[in-house]
């Protein structure tokens, strides 16, 4: 922001000594605004190109820089004075209407007639110029004067040329065209919001005004806008344009609907003065004031006689963050040389009353810093050495780093994908039931869809890396944790923090058998298990549910839901032949998505602790052949459901298939043991255990024994 060092000593008192530009470069650089450079304008003043932060939408006008500069060196600022306007009793025949409460908070307009567009006097001129600014009209020039001073944009219509005598706030029609000041015709969308006369669109709001309405040499009669807009609409309009404005950089970072009166009675005075004509009727004022949300802190409350946001600091908080000796009188003073009123909080602390303008301020940290910052950086003691508490980590840190470190000793890779791609990617992976989120294709080009699923992100990693002739003995096996994003019918969002996997299936032939597609299945559901282990402990129960996939890019052979004690947490399952081909893969992979949440929320693991067993057991194999869509889970169940309390448990040995054991038809080994606590069994004595759980077996699953 180009500030000149003449306007700032104009606003500070008369009996105060001329800063120099020097020492306001100085001010500001120790105060957080450094200065770029400087240039001596034709009348000899000298400008600074001040860098200003985002988050100091209060600091972009001359005045703003005053009040810091008066903080500074502990002066008084003078604010320009506005005499009681006259009024005349001519009406002013114009109605406001607002159609956009949210975007629009506050809409005011003032109608003056009789006015004499011209050249600006001499004063207004240099002031314009030396900031960088072309002089227009008197009229205009004032708009922006103001804006340059007070920090509050303003624009000014040509009354004789709006239709019906009225200015409607409301949402651009769809492909509504607009011709801006610049000349340029505009193609608006229904997403920003335009200033409009009964006919059509005469402003882009917050932007640009209209050339349709524009002041020039015939006009006598004006209407003086000031209005404040959500800086998120300002923004969406301004970078869908490509158009950026002083107004539009002022609006992004909100211009306090609170400062309005006294700024539009300037400009109304202003205008009055360089170009005659009287004003009509009263100010019409659409829309009220928004008072401000209160911080994170839980002492923050909004104050319900000056709507002022108030913020508790607490001296010994305050004294240990700085490394300083403050006290409380010496907080209180610095605080209020910045516009902060203070008084005493019930807790002996201080109760800090923030201006309407300074929105950077929500917290007891933002009130130190202002402290610090005003007092000078400087002047906090820098220690020889730093004293340091070692704290252990938190637990999901840990856990992150024990699940990588399993999957990693399982042969996996780590990846790190983009959280952008294509809409062809991304629509194979969507849940069913929730839509995509997408940013603008002006922005993102042919990646634009945030992704709702990791794997689209290592499969394309797995073709850079099969195009790139890598190969890793048993495959290659990569897994990310990364966030997902998605939206619901209602327009949600929807994040999660989610782990992804993604295994090789490894085949000898041409084509991957069904066995060769079991095996790869297997290798990942046990990559997952033995995750859940070290997470979660022993004792954790993970199974998988056949099911049909919840997405397009699944294959619906080996699809199943995962689940960790009873709850889903994800699933597993191959990646379909379309997807492959898409992706140019080589051959089939087994993938698989899990809840990061839920596989943290169990760590740190609990350990259990069991005395030896003083006697021996006894074991027991058993093969049953039983259909094919019968699930372990269902014969584990069915085994732990024997009344016999010497079962200790039934463990899975494995699988077969074959002519032998008849089509549709698998064999299933178990191992039985069984032991008693007071005594040495005999194998007799399982005999007859063993023989009741068979017929259970053959009872509820059709199971024989094979021989």
């Amino acid at each position: 922001m180009h500030i000149s060092v003449a306007w700032l000593n104009s606003l500070l008192a008369p009996a105060s000594p001329v800063l120099l530009a020097d020492e306001i470069e100085n001010a500001l650089m120790n105060l957080g605004f450094p200065s770029e450079g400087r240039e001596v304008s034709p009348s000899g003043d000298v400008v600074l190109d001040v860098e200003v932060t985002s988050n100091r939408g209060d600091v972009l006008s001359h005045v703003g820089m005053a009040n810091e500069i008066a903080a500074k060196y502990e002066r008084v600022i003078v604010l320009p004075h506005v005499p009681a306007a006259a009024v005349s009793d001519q009406p002013s025949n114009l109605t406001v209407e607002n159609y956009v409460p949210g975007d629009c908070p506050r809409f005011t307009s003032r109608v003056i007639r009789g006015v004499k567009v011209g050249p600006s006097p001499a004063w207004l001129r240099e002031r314009l110029e030396s900031v960088g600014q072309r002089s227009i009209s008197n009229v205009v020039d004032i708009t922006n004067y103001i804006s340059l001073e007070l920090g509050n944009p303003c624009h000014v219509f040509d009354l004789s040329k709006l239709a019906g005598n009225k200015l409607i706030v409301r949402n651009a029609y769809d492909k509504e065209r607009l011709t801006t000041l610049d000349g340029k015709v505009r193609v608006l969308a229904e997403d920003q919001i335009v200033v409009a006369d009964e006919q059509r669109a005469q402003s882009l709001a917050g932007v640009m005004g209209g050339a349709d309405s524009q002041v020039s040499s015939e006009t006598t009669d004006v209407v003086l806008e000031m209005a404040t807009w959500e800086p998120a609409a300002v923004r969406r309009a301004a970078r869908a344009h490509q158009l950026r404005t002083d107004a539009s950089y002022r609006f992004e970072r909100t211009v306090d609907a609170r400062t309005i009166d006294a700024a539009a009675e300037r400009a109304a005075d202003l205008i009055v003065q360089v170009a005659g004509g009287a004003r009509c009727g009263r100010a019409i004022d659409v829309g009220q004031p928004q008072a401000r949300a209160a911080g994170a802190g839980s002492q923050d409350i909004i104050n319900a006689e000056s709507g002022r946001l108030m913020i508790t600091l607490r001296p010994a908080r305050c004294n240990q963050i700085l490394g300083a000796e403050l006290t409380l009188a010496e907080m209180v003073l610095l605080l209020e040389r910045l516009r902060i009123r203070c008084s005493p909080s019930p807790d002996g602390g201080i109760l800090a009353a923030v201006p309407f303008d300074r929105r950077d301020l929500t917290r007891e940290i933002d009130l130190i810093e202002e402290i610090a910052r005003l007092r000078g950086l400087d002047q906090i003691e820098v220690l020889d050495a730093i004293p340091v508490r070692i704290r252990p980590p938190q637990n999901n840190q840990v856990a992150r780093r024990e699940m990588a470190a399993t999957l990693t000793g399982l042969g996996f890779y780590e990846t790190v994908t983009f959280s952008f791609i294509s809409p062809q990617a991304a629509a194979a992976f969507v849940p069913a039931g929730l839509q995509l989120i997408q940013v603008s294709a002006e922005r993102r080009k042919s990646e634009p869809v945030c992704r709702p699923s990791v794997i689209p992100g290592l499969l394309a990693c797995r073709r850079t890396n099969q195009h790139g002739g890598v190969k890793v003995a048993g495959g290659i096996r990569l897994f990310e944790t990364s966030a997902v994003f998605a939206q619901d019918s209602a327009g949600v969002s929807i994040e999660r923090q989610n782990l992804a996997l993604l295994l090789d299936i490894v085949f000898e032939g041409k084509r991957a058998a069904t066995a060769d597609l079991q095996r790869g299945v297997k290798l990942l559901r046990g990559a997952i298990e033995a995750t859940v282990r070290t997470l979660a402990g022993s004792g954790a129960v993970v199974a998988c549910r056949d099911a049909k996939p919840h997405c397009q890019g699944l294959s619906e052979l080996g699809y199943a839901e995962v689940t960790l004690d009873g709850y889903r947490v994800g699933y597993l399952g191959m990646v379909n032949d379309e997807q492959l081909k898409m992706y140019d893969l080589g051959g089939p992979v087994a993938v698989a998505e899990l809840g990061l949440a839920e596989l943290l929320a169990p760590f740190p693991p609990r350990a259990t602790v069991s005395v030896p067993p003083q006697f021996p057991g006894i074991e027991r194999d058993l093969s049953l052949i039983v259909d094919e869509q019968t699930t372990w889970d269902a014969i584990s169940a069915q085994l732990y459901s024997s009344p016999d309390p010497r079962l200790e448990k039934a463990v899975f040995l494995g699988c077969f298939r074959g002519e032998q054991i008849g089509k549709g038809k698998k064999s299933v080994t178990v191992r039985l043991s069984f032991r008693d606590e007071e005594r040495t069994l005999r194998h007799d004595e399982i005999d007859s255990p063993v023989q009741a759980m068979t017929e259970a077996m053959k009872r509820t699953l059709g199971a024989t024994l094979r021989v």
